[in-house]
């Protein structure tokens, strides 16, 4: 299977794969999700809105997409990430 080349040149209007994997690390680690034999496996709601992404960037085997083309909350959860 192909995978995107991560090393490729990012227009400054778009948001790399490497971005939202950190954005969704970084929301990992401020709200992890619950342990415990009995507990879900779960994403915070600003992960789970980049894993959207994150997903169609993987299949569709795209290093970047446009910042236009994030929604309003994913937009939101990227930037929160920064901060």
């Amino acid at each position: 299977m192909n995978q995107p080349d991560s090393s490729a040149p990012v227009p400054p209007d778009a948001v790399s794969i490497a971005e939202i994997e950190a954005a969704i690390n970084v929301w990992r680690n401020r709200s992890p999700a619950p342990t415990g034999p009995d507990e879900l496996l779960v994403l915070c709601a600003e992960a789970r809105v980049l894993a959207d992404v994150y997903g169609v960037m993987i299949v569709s085997c795209s290093t970047s997409v446009p910042r236009s083309s994030l929604t309003a909350t994913q937009a939101a959860a990227l930037l929160g990430a920064r901060t």
